[in-house]
């Protein structure tokens, strides 16, 4: 039995099971939303081995004889709505945690990728210093909400040489690349309320979105200069070329060095290419979407992560 934690919302996850079950295999599509109020854990622990039950909606699987899990989308625990306490509320989101936590490190499996890796690999500022260390070239950067230094570090690479971004996104407070201007630099008091990603900025001939499964490398150029937003290649995705390319052999030794670093088998990592060639390394989403690439360039994606699973799976 392959575990996919996710839900039935995401494309992605379709997009593998549909070739899970043109392939015959057996797969449990593991959402976390539904727990505790739909699904029922079972955990049971004697220091010689252990049994590990999840039943929801009538099917019950055996999680101690999982082999495979894709740690994919997963969503929150949804606690009883007759719960009304605030703090009883997050005493059962953190009792939920506690016990998922420790069942993922019981599983005797294979993970694509365990959710330890995916938390560590995951951290942009760490990600800078691992692809420094393996030898890829880096923006230079400046995370801080301290004015005086984020008004140092513009000044001193050029206010028009600089972008800034967040570490993360909500669909209510979702925020593209941008170059820093006049109308930002009027706004940078602000800084002192969060922290605040600064970074040069790398001028590109092409972006690189860059999908890593396993040992395979699929390598698409995004022609984001030819784009209405040359900042963030996702605000103009339409109207974009996109092109799969074969990197140079150093790139890809450093990018899979890159990966077993952090023990990844997924990870989809963007770069940029410059004019003069170099490739800059700007971060890794270790969960990242690959469709959007995978529909323009027919790379087989969605087959090679399938494809593992189920070689995880029969090992």
């Amino acid at each position: 039995m392959i575990v996919i934690v996710s839900s039935d919302a995401d494309e992605h996850a379709r997009a593998v099971m549909d070739e899970l079950r043109a392939k015959s295999k057996e797969y449990f599509l593991l959402d976390m939303s539904t727990f505790p109020q739909e699904m029922v854990l079972a955990l049971a622990y004697n220091g010689n081995g252990g049994d590990f039950r999840l039943r929801r909606n009538g099917q019950e699987i055996s999680l101690a004889d999982c082999r495979a899990v894709w740690w994919r989308r997963p969503g929150y625990f949804v606690p009883d709505p007759t719960i009304n306490r605030e703090s009883h509320v997050q005493f059962i989101y953190g009792e939920c945690g506690e016990a998922f936590a420790g069942l993922w490190h019981l599983m005797p499996a294979s993970w694509i990728n365990h959710p330890k890796r995916d938390e560590v690999a995951g951290r942009k500022v760490y990600q800078l210093k691992v692809a420094h260390d393996v030898g890829l070239l880096t923006p230079q950067t400046l995370v801080s909400n301290d004015v005086a230094e984020a008004r140092a570090f513009i000044e001193r690479m050029g206010s028009d040489r600089v972008i800034y971004k967040a570490f993360s996104a909500t669909q209510a407070e979702w925020r593209e690349t941008r170059l820093m201007g006049q109308a930002e630099m009027e706004l940078l008091d602000s800084v002192r309320f969060a922290p605040v990603i600064f970074q040069e900025y790398i001028e590109a001939e092409v972006d690189l979105r860059i999908t890593v499964v396993g040992d395979q490398i699929f390598a698409a150029a995004i022609h984001s200069q030819d784009s209405a937003y040359k900042f963030d290649f996702r605000m103009d995705m339409p109207s974009v070329k996109v092109e799969a390319v074969k990197l140079p052999d150093e790139i890809e030794s450093k990018l899979l060095e890159f990966m077993r670093h952090y023990g990844l088998v997924y990870g989809a990592i963007d770069m940029r290419k410059r004019p003069n060639g170099e490739y800059v390394f700007l971060e890794i989403n270790p969960a990242g979407q690959w469709l959007f690439i995978e529909g323009r360039t027919e790379q087989k994606i969605t087959a090679a992560l399938a494809e593992k699973l189920i070689a995880f799976d029969e090992a």
